[in-house]
């Protein structure tokens, strides 16, 4: 399954101001999900294999791991669709972008990206966010991707790492990620936490997703909107022009991206393990189980602090090279 790039996403954590270049990958939820209560923003059953106390919606400050329940996914929608707060920085072929400073700390952004999916199904996009193998063909930002280990039905733990507009140093986040499909509408969310067995490594910045995916609506047998929201600490002190070119120019150039790759992703899939789909059948999962008390919270005043406020964009991103944009080269995808 796919890390939220993003992320985004799916780990696919792309930070709201150092690599909106990359939509995080998101947190997944599997068919067990499917037999609750299907309307859209009314509870789910709960999973019989999840045992954990279930808690509010992943934020600053939470001093527990624990799983989002219904609630937290309600909130989470409520976030997305707000408009209050939130300035419009594009709004172009059907892809707009928001940002929002967060008053408790000025240096940390929100960033808002929202597309309209006109051929492809919200389900095509679900199954392009979550695919893991697939992601590797169409996101030129990541690093590494791959899963961890299996929480619940519905959600996981995994690693992503992304490459950051050049010369900014490039960044990684374990996240724990949960999904949920309401009747044709899905979420997908994420946030950070340690796990034992993968510190922050020496050649990357261990940045923090502090409530970071998606929100699917369908709006027809063929047709849907995305809206990503993030919310990360990037771990460092960033140029104002990182900021601006995120929001005007990297984040949009990945959603219409993403929107090429969903277009490919059915011919693409019958080609490699068309029945393979854990995030929809979680009996297909390989991965081994964890239990939460093995995670941590990751909390951003525990990691490093990066000061690359002074770094100047380089000659090649200027130029519109590949650096933390990434290629509009299709063909990877076949």
């Amino acid at each position: 399954m796919s890390r939220e790039s993003v992320p985004v996403c799916p780990r696919e954590v792309a930070s709201a101001s150092a690599a909106a270049s990359t939509l995080p990958e998101p947190p997944r939820r599997t068919q067990e999900s499917r037999t609750g209560t299907r309307a859209l923003g009314l509870p789910m059953e709960k999973s019989a294999a999840s045992t954990e106390p279930q808690g509010p919606r992943p934020v600053l400050g939470r001093d527990s791991v624990q799983v989002p329940d219904d609630q937290d996914f309600r909130s989470f929608r409520s976030e997305c669709e707000a408009e209050e707060g939130w300035n419009l920085t594009y709004s172009k072929a059907g892809v707009s972008v928001w940002v929002q400073a967060v008053e408790m700390d000025r240096t940390l952004h929100k960033i808002k990206c929202r597309m309209e999916c006109r051929d492809v199904p919200a389900e095509t996009l679900y199954d392009v966010l979550h695919d893991i193998e697939y992601r590797k063909k169409w996101d030129s930002n990541v690093i590494e991707t791959f899963d961890i280990a299996r929480l619940t039905v519905n959600a996981d733990v995994g690693y992503y790492s992304w490459r950051c507009p050049k010369p900014l140093k490039n960044r990684d986040v374990i996240t724990l990620r949960s999904w949920l499909p309401m009747g044709t509408d899905y979420i997908i969310m994420n946030y950070s936490v340690k796990h034992p067995k993968y510190p922050p490594r020496k050649d990357l910045v261990r940045a923090v997703s502090i409530q970071t995916g998606y929100l699917i609506q369908s709006t027809g047998p063929k047709s849907c909107v995305i809206t990503y929201l993030a919310q990360v600490d990037p771990k460092g002190s960033l140029p104002k022009w990182v900021v601006n070119k995120s929001s005007q120019f990297l984040a949009p150039k990945a959603m219409k991206k993403m929107y090429k790759a969903c277009v490919k992703y059915p011919e693409w899939k019958q080609k490699h393990q068309p029945h393979f789909k854990p995030w929809l059948h979680p009996e297909q999962s390989p991965l081994p189980s964890l239990a939460l008390s093995e995670l941590s919270v990751q909390h951003a005043d525990s990691l490093e602090n990066i000061d690359e406020s002074a770094v100047t964009e380089s000659r090649e991103e200027r130029l519109g090279g590949a650096g933390g944009e990434g290629s509009d080269d299709d063909t990877s995808l076949t």
